[in-house]
């Protein structure tokens, strides 16, 4: 049974029960629709601790605040400060050819197209324009890299593998 992450609870927000999450999903609108059952993970457990229904979701700034089923009151929800949601594999749904879950890109190493090893992605950022991965290089140095089409040329996620052209100044 696999379990993938969607966001992290950072704080609570109000009296009303409500948490705010930093969304790690492409899919906010699905994720975090109402009656959407997602665990609550301690930082690197795992099992779940929990499992949630979604009651009510909204943007609010750079996160998502969702609240609970069952869960009314800020004192329910303050225990849920720093962990993990994540969503049962059974989930999810089958992607088009060129796209990609987050779980399957991050961990992937990423090579120039010389097959010089540039370093491995550890995270994902949302931009309004486009997702950037941010790499650790060999170097311990990290990059960052918008995920384009003039930098990103190739992902093999079954080999966790990418290739990338380095155009001036990326790795900078």
């Amino acid at each position: 049974m696999e379990w993938y992450n969607v966001g992290k609870i950072v704080n609570t927000h109000g009296i009303r029960g409500e948490v705010r999450v930093i969304s790690q999903t492409d899919f906010p609108e699905e994720r975090y629709a109402v009656g959407t059952e997602l665990a609550i993970f301690e930082k690197d457990g795992k099992r779940p601790v929990k499992l949630v229904k979604v009651a009510s979701s909204r943007p609010h700034k750079n996160f998502i605040l969702l609240t609970f089923e069952g869960h009314p009151f800020f004192h329910d929800v303050e225990p849920f400060k720093g962990t993990e949601l994540k969503i049962h594999e059974k989930y999810l749904e089958e992607l088009g050819d060129d796209d990609f879950y987050f779980h399957e890109i991050v961990g992937c190493t990423v090579f120039d197209e010389e097959e010089n090893e540039i370093g491995q992605i550890t995270e994902i950022f949302q931009t309004g324009a486009n997702d950037v991965w941010a790499i650790k290089g060999v170097n311990g140095k990290m990059h960052y890299i918008p995920v384009i089409a003039d930098v990103v040329k190739e992902v093999d996620v079954d080999e966790k593998r990418i290739t990338i052209e380095v155009m001036d100044g990326l790795l900078s």
